[in-house]
Order: C-alpha cells, then sequence, then structure tokens
C-alpha cells in the first residue's frame, strides 16, 4: 500500500483529493494535516464522506510513516514549508499550489502535466501539479505545438465554476452574487499564462504568440469550458489526425466527433476536445473538471505514474451528465 499524507486537508482540493484517496485500492491516508481543525473529524468539514472515513484532522506531521505528501495549500504557502521543515529526501511530494509550477535550476520539482512530462514524472521524485486554466488550454494546444503550427495569435475564452475560487467565501464566490450572474477577472494577465507558455514553449521553441486569454467566473459549481480560436490553414481531417495520434497513447483526454457539454466531464479526470474549422479559424472546445482533472484527479493520475501503477486506477469515475 501506498501511504499518504495531505497538508492543508480543508479545501475543496483537499476534500476531493481525499475522497479519490480512500476509495484507491492501494493507497491508505496516514494524516491529514490541518492546525486549525486539529482534533476535528474529516467528516466535519468534508460532509460528502459521512460513511467512507473516519478519519480526523492531526497538526502532526509524520513523514517517517508516509511514501507520498500531498500539499493542498494556498498560494504561497508550499514553498515556506518546504523551505522550513526537514523533509526526507526519499519522499515524494505532490504540491498541487503554483509554487513550483515554473521550472528552474533553484527546484527539483517537474511540471506534473502527464501528457507532456509522462516520462519524467515517473522518474522523479517531486512534481508540481497544474493549474485548472492551464490544463484545459494546454491540451486544447498541445498536439499543434508539437507540429510546429502556433505562429499567430491565440484567442481564448474559458469560464470557470465556483469552486475554483476556493472554499473560502469571498465578494465575488458568495452564492446571492454568483448566482445568475457572470463576470470576466484578470483578463490578459491570469497567473495560468506563464505555466501554459512554458509548456508550449516544451514543445515548440519558436513559440512566441501572444494568448489572449478572458478568464470568466461562471454561475455554476465545478467545471471549466474553454474556447479557443487560431488562425490556420490546414485541412480539418488532417488535424484531427495530429489530435488523435498525440492523444493516442493517454487515458484521459479524448478528441471527440460532437460539440461537447459541461456534464460529460463533471466529476471525472477527463479532458475533452472538440474541433471545428470555418474558413481559415480553428475553433478548439476543451472541457474539464476543474476540482479534477484541473487539480485533485490530476494528482492522483501523477501519484499512479510516480508509483509505477497503472495510470487510471482510482479515477474510473461516473460524469454527472444525468
Amino acid at each position: 500500500m501506498i501511504r499518504a499524507g495531505i497538508v492543508g486537508g480543508a479545501g475543496y482540493t483537499a476534500g476531493e483529493l481525499i475522497r479519490l484517496l480512500i476509495n484507491h485500492p492501494d493507497v491508505e491516508i496516514v494524516f491529514v494535516n490541518s492546525n486549525s481543525n486539529a482534533g476535528n473529524k474529516i467528516t466535519d468539514i468534508h460532509t460528502g464522506l459521512y460513511g467512507e472515513t473516519d478519519l480526523t484532522f492531526t497538526d502532526e506531521l509524520p513523514f517517517d510513516q508516509i511514501d507520498v505528501l500531498f500539499f493542498c495549500t494556498a498560494h504561497g504557502d508550499t514553498k515556506k514549508f518546504v523551505e522550513s521543515h526537514t523533509i526526507p529526501e526519499d519522499l515524494k511530494i505532490i504540491d498541487l499550489s503554483t509554487d513550483y509550477r515554473i521550472e528552474s535550476p533553484e527546484h527539483e520539482f517537474v511540471y506534473g502535466l502527464p501528457e507532456l512530462n509522462r516520462k519524467r514524472i515517473i522518474r522523479c521524485k517531486r512534481i508540481a501539479n497544474p493549474g485548472c486554466f492551464a490544463t484545459a488550454i494546454q491540451l486544447a494546444l498541445l498536439p499543434l505545438a508539437k507540429n510546429l503550427m502556433l505562429n499567430n495569435t491565440i484567442h481564448v475564452n474559458a469560464i470557470t465554476g465556483s469552486t475554483g475560487a476556493g472554499q473560502k467565501p469571498g465578494a465575488t464566490s458568495h452564492f446571492s452574487w454568483r448566482n445568475d450572474n457572470i463576470s470576466i477577472y484578470k483578463p490578459f494577465t491570469h497567473q495560468h499564462l506563464e505555466e501554459i507558455r512554458q509548456s508550449l514553449s516544451q514543445l515548440q521553441n519558436s513559440f512566441k504568440s501572444d494568448i489572449d486569454f478572458i478568464p470568466v467566473r461562471g454561475n455554476f459549481s465545478r467545471g471549466i469550458f474553454a474556447t479557443l480560436y487560431l488562425t490556420c490553414n490546414t485541412d480539418l481531417d488532417e488535424i484531427k489526425r495530429i489530435y488523435n495520434d498525440y492523444y493516442d497513447d493517454h487515458s484521459f483526454t479524448f478528441v471527440v466527433d460532437k460539440n461537447p457539454d459541461l456534464k460529460q466531464v463533471v466529476n471525472t479526470n477527463k479532458c475533452l476536445l472538440y474541433l471545428e474549422k470555418h474558413d481559415d479559424k480553428l475553433l478548439i472546445v476543451s472541457i474539464i473538471d476543474n476540482l479534477l482533472k484541473g487539480a485533485s484527479g490530476q494528482a492522483v493520475h501523477n501519484m499512479n505514474l510516480l508509483f509505477g501503477l497503472e495510470e487510471t486506477v482510482g479515477l474510473k469515475l461516473k460524469p454527472s451528465a444525468f
């Protein structure tokens, strides 16, 4: 059994991660660390887990009892934690924050997008889990980058559910504001752009095109629906072949022939991609669950790869399509 610990156990991503791990046939959760909830039952916070676990939150950190440590901490806190604690060198780490997503000689974290870095993930010890918007957008563009086809401006509009803002209530996540409402935020400046550019440049060294990204707050709970378009003179059948070839040996990303809807991926670790041509414009639709494929599901996928498991173990989930 893989023995797992979680730091930062009270948020949405932690709740989904706990749900996945307690139902994973090869994992035992040893501890869930949360200083503010120490001594309380997990089900006091994650009420959807009634009947599935008797675990309680703890303020202890028994690193010597685990094989993998997940960080579900606020952005900036993982780096502070790593720098202030003595963590065993052979302990595998999967960080769901932004802290180590940009690769650097100053740290050993590998960017954990399996559809891009699967071979590197298998060989490493520390994983920086991608952002949710970044995951949806990158999966829409990686096959084009591999074929050196990203040579003009990429236009992106992506709408996300309220869970993307985290569990702590805020002015733009409160139900009375969010319900029957949408708004944009951080247009052209979203923090996930840097990791997106890093990945595209990894496949296409010449990539220098603008990414005009407009993030949108949606009036639903979970999921990301991204639409992208760019100028592309390649025939649609050839583009579909390029995408199908790229994702042929990947377990969670699928190119579909019918225009998809969000409920097809909510509660799953899937990404669905749909392609259309309109004269010289290529339209790409990319949809994921922001808490699973965009966070905790991808973290479990990375864990499976780190420990040599079949990558879909614990992630064969049913969508809420009806």
